[in-house]
């Protein structure tokens, strides 16, 4: 990003993007009987708890795809350790969509204020509202892949037959590679596969939420 104030703009949406996507996956599981997130100090609005660097750096670059630290899930604690699983999965990207809902009702009720903005701390304001917008559609979406260790792997995982879901773990430890991979491939060639998954939906939902003004 060649833009340094857009940069600046953009990394405190992403942080409140992240913490509050790892502190839904860890108040999920606290729901379904799991404390180990809310013991290690995981279910917080403290975005250092959350971070991992090269995630972090990674969803700075178009299309702004990244992750931060995977919330611990000691399954020993669960119930119904696949299905609870898929619903701790579920409950990050589920969180981003309702906040890129909720940053694209504020955006719109601002755009029907009638009002001149002209100061720059206005539109400093503006701008990460929208970016609020793309970073929590981006982050939803990326990470309904289901790609290993994307939260959509264990989704599909509880969605699958018990022999299939076991046969779709055994990929578990190539997962990573793979999706590092694909994320290397886009910026060597120019042609990012992921971005080519995210930007669209992005861009389409972000419209509905937003009256168009993304």
């Amino acid at each position: 990003m060649g833009d340094p104030i857009g940069l600046i703009l953009l990394i405190p949406p992403l942080l409140f993007a992240l913490t509050v996507h790892e502190s839904a996956h860890g108040l999920a599981a606290l729901k379904l009987g799991d404390p180990t997130a809310k013991l290690l100090g995981r279910i917080t609005l403290n975005p250092l708890a959350h971070l991992d660097p090269l995630g972090t750096i990674i969803f700075l670059i178009p299309p702004h795809i990244g992750w931060a630290k995977p919330v611990p899930v000691d399954v020993r604690y669960l119930r119904h350790p696949r299905r609870d699983m898929m619903w701790i999965a579920l409950a990050g990207p589920v969180s981003n969509i309702l906040l890129a809902l909720l940053f694209g009702t504020i955006l719109r009720i601002i755009e029907a204020v009638p009002h001149q903005m002209t100061s720059i701390a206005e539109m400093a304001l503006v701008r990460m509202v929208m970016w609020s917008v793309v970073l929590n559609l981006s982050l939803a979406v990326f990470n309904m892949i289901p790609i290993f260790p994307l939260d959509g792997s264990k989704v599909l995982m509880g969605l699958l037959s018990p022999p299939a879901a076991a046969r779709f773990q055994s990929l578990e430890p190539v997962g990573p590679f793979l999706l590092l991979g694909l994320i290397m491939l886009g910026s060597f060639s120019g042609v990012s596969v992921i971005g080519a998954l995210v930007s669209p939906v992005v861009r389409h939902v972000g419209g509905l939420f937003t009256g168009g003004l993304l």
